[in-house]
């Protein structure tokens, strides 16, 4: 099986090994004839002179498997025919889960209250986990995976998607029942693509829906926030803090008034990460179910654009 390496040169040294380890039988590939190429390994950033790769040329490719979980960046190439499938890494999915975890226990038990200045605060006792609303908007794998992590410790959590598609062990609320999760949300965690439907989705009127105070995690996509709205929702105390992985613009402009504000805490894009040596093993499978015709892996909806 002949497999091209469509991803920036940077990669090679980390990902080929893997992904030669997962599947010793493909021939990885970092050029050559198109129409010899079963399947493109695929990242954003290729082809490196800043092009937009035609995938025309690549007709007996059976897959384009994507190295990295969001796919807005690729699914909109109108060249592309070919089945595009999204990772799912479970590396990926356990990253996320103890970021998030990490922040909403913060603001959970309110470790930044407990100043070093002298002053004895004894009246600052965080609630129980059970009395503590989280809401998770976005319940794919991950939402599903950060959402689970946080019932098992006894917090009342609601999940949010456009389906409304059940969960075990959580409720989950359907597209038209925004507000009624935005409500609940003493902590929200965002963790949505970036679609046509979620751009802009937490803007002055969704913030205001937030109770007082709330912390809100983006560690989803940028696009999902109106930067300016939130800056001034701050303001308003709904939300009361934002912890923010991703942005409109990255790196973050070191002049972005994030950096500066007191209700701001700006991590640089590490929430999570793609690991070679767990999603080599899910490329692996794609690939070879390929080969054999066989059903593919998270497939991407080209309608819902993920």
């Amino acid at each position: 099986m002949r497999v091209l390496f469509a991803a920036p040169t940077r990669l090679w040294d980390e990902w080929a090994p893997a992904l030669q380890a997962a599947c010793p039988e493909i021939e990885l590939c970092r050029d050559g004839a198109p129409e010899s190429f079963d399947a493109l390994i695929y990242a954003p950033g290729y082809p490196e002179d800043g092009s937009t790769l035609d995938f025309s040329p690549f007709v007996n490719a059976r897959l384009v498997q994507s190295l990295w979980a969001g796919v807005e960046r690729i699914v909109t190439n109108e060249t592309l025919t070919q089945p595009l499938c999204r990772m799912v890494d479970p590396g990926l999915a356990i990253g996320m889960t103890e970021y998030c975890l990490g922040w909403a226990m913060r603001a959970h038990l309110g470790m930044d209250s407990q100043l070093q200045d002298g002053v004895w605060r004894n009246e600052l006792v965080p609630p129980l986990a059970s009395e503590r609303g989280i809401t998770v908007l976005g319940m794919g794998e991950l939402g599903r995976s950060v959402a689970g992590t946080l019932a098992r410790l006894g917090f009342r959590v609601t999940g949010w998607s456009q389906s409304g598609r059940p969960v075990e062990g959580i409720e989950v609320l359907p597209g038209d029942r925004l507000g009624d999760a935005l409500s609940r949300a003493e902590i929200l965690i965002c963790l949505l693509p970036d679609t046509a439907e979620t751009r802009g989705l937490m803007n002055a009127r969704t913030l205001s829906l937030l109770p007082e105070g709330a912390t809100l995690i983006n560690a989803g996509r940028g696009t999902l926030i109106d930067e300016g709205a939130l800056i001034e929702a701050l303001e308003a105390g709904r939300p009361g803090h934002a912890v923010l992985d991703v942005f409109q613009i990255e790196p973050l402009p070191a002049d972005h008034p994030f950096w500066s504000h007191a209700r701001v805490t700006v991590t640089s894009h590490i929430a999570a990460d793609t690991r070679p040596t767990t999603a080599a093993t899910v490329a692996a499978e794609n690939l070879r179910r390929a080969m054999r015709d066989e059903p593919l892996l998270h497939r991407v909806d080209r309608a819902r654009g993920y």
